[in-house]
């Protein structure tokens, strides 16, 4: 095969990025998640090649590392977006208890269905199985402007509770002992230190974002909050807590009135400025390292394993799973409209990345790729369905009556 050249290669990445931007204004009017279409981009790109027969070899220490970034600034960014209102309380209960037990159900039927299709070790196909019960915010939340307030802000709320309680989840059961109280107390104690540690690193951030005079001050607080996410790990600790409790602090500065030293030495107008400087930057970061990687992913995507029977057979049996456990959910226990909410139900960065992150020795020996590409494909597939059936424009749209109270939907 020819290998590819720098000019040429350069050629690809900002035609990339320019398609990127265009997939996501047209996602607005066709409904498609722009992060779909740029998975098909890149297995569009690995079809040209391979006719051309062009050498484009990504290391996967590159994908790893741009979704352990990408990761990063999606919890940070879910942080900046959470806003903490008494008015929100029932929002976020009924949020979080959605992310919650929809998480649990699904990591449990899942983990039948691998235990009975691969017949391995129960505690493998759980580790397996919880990355795939994880909503995708990085495909969730582009893909909100057509939907009401009062549904966009649930489906805010729900996926990024989804990818905190998915990831803490994923980390308890691939730490070497979990079925004992001694793992437990390691796990609750780590979990309280980091919340102490995020007050900390939070204010220590603010500091040096406040009181620098360079303009250069986002990359410095990204690198630093890079370098807490990795010594965390190596810890043991959750560290993402402590960004998502950044974003948070900022984010909701204002609930912080009672203490005068910190309104005194930070003053509201001081954080707001920084709030918006953090929300434009960490926004088109976002979009930048979500282009590359769901790019490289599409690129690394071979579709004949997609076609593959088993694939398609098992793959089939868990997105089905998925659809009813959040259909149920929402009928019998939310007792709310499901439409277009139990569409929602992609998976995306957050579940290729943990995919990633699985140990060596709790890894499932048959188990096929080809299932993990096709519920990606499938479960983005089915939100634009659902989004392409909710017909009303956004300046027409009218919150509508709760579940219980419709005629219409049978």
């Amino acid at each position: 095969m020819e290998s590819i050249e720098s000019e040429f290669l350069l050629i690809i990445l900002c035609c990339t990025v320019v398609l990127s931007y265009l997939f996501s204004i047209g996602s607005r009017y066709i409904r498609v998640p722009s992060v779909l279409l740029l998975l098909l981009a890149g297995m569009g790109i690995r079809l040209i090649a391979e006719v051309y027969q062009y050498e484009l070899n990504v290391p996967l220490l590159v994908v790893e590392s741009l979704g352990v970034v990408g990761l990063i600034m999606i919890v940070l960014e879910a942080g900046l977006d959470l806003e903490l209102k008494k008015s929100r309380i029932k929002l976020i209960r009924e949020s979080f208890l959605s992310a919650l037990i929809i998480l649990l159900l699904s990591t449990s039927l899942i983990s039948y269905i691998l235990y009975e299709y691969l017949q391995q070790p129960l505690l493998n196909c759980i580790v397996y199985a919880i990355p795939l019960s994880i909503i995708s915010s990085s495909i969730v939340l582009p893909s909100l402007h057509a939907l009401t307030e009062e549904k966009k802000d649930f489906l805010v709320y729900e996926a990024s509770f989804s990818d905190i309680l998915g990831i803490m989840l994923f980390n308890y059961f691939i730490s070497p002992e979990i079925f004992s109280i001694k793992s437990v107390g390691i796990f609750s104690g780590n979990l309280i230190l980091s919340i102490l540690l995020s007050g900390l690193v939070s204010l220590l951030l603010l500091f040096i974002m406040t009181r620098t005079k360079l303009s250069i001050k986002f990359f410095l607080i990204f690198s630093l909050l890079v370098l807490i996410y990795a010594g965390g790990k190596m810890l043991h600790l959750p560290s993402l807590i402590i960004i998502l409790a950044f974003g948070l602090m900022i984010n909701n500065w204002h609930l912080l009135r009672t203490f005068p030293w910190i309104q005194r030495h930070f003053p509201q107008e001081q954080v707001n400025s920084l709030n918006q400087l953090l929300h434009s930057i960490t926004a088109e970061s976002s979009f930048l390292i979500r282009t590359f990687f769901f790019v490289l992913f599409g690129f690394s995507i071979d579709f004949q394993t997609i076609l593959d029977n088993n694939v398609m057979r098992v793959g089939g049996v868990i997105v089905l799973a998925l659809f009813m456990v959040r259909f149920l959910y929402f009928r019998f226990f939310l007792k709310t409209n499901v439409f277009p909410e139990v569409f929602f139900i992609p998976r995306g960065l957050i579940t290729i990345v943990l995919f990633y992150k699985i140990p060596e020795n709790l890894r499932l020996n048959n188990f096929d790729e080809g299932i993990l590409f096709f519920i990606i494909l499938v479960t983005g597939a089915i939100m634009t369905i659902g989004m392409l059936f909710y017909k009303k424009k956004p300046s027409e749209l009218v919150e509508e009556p709760a579940f219980s109270e419709r005629t219409d939907i049978f």
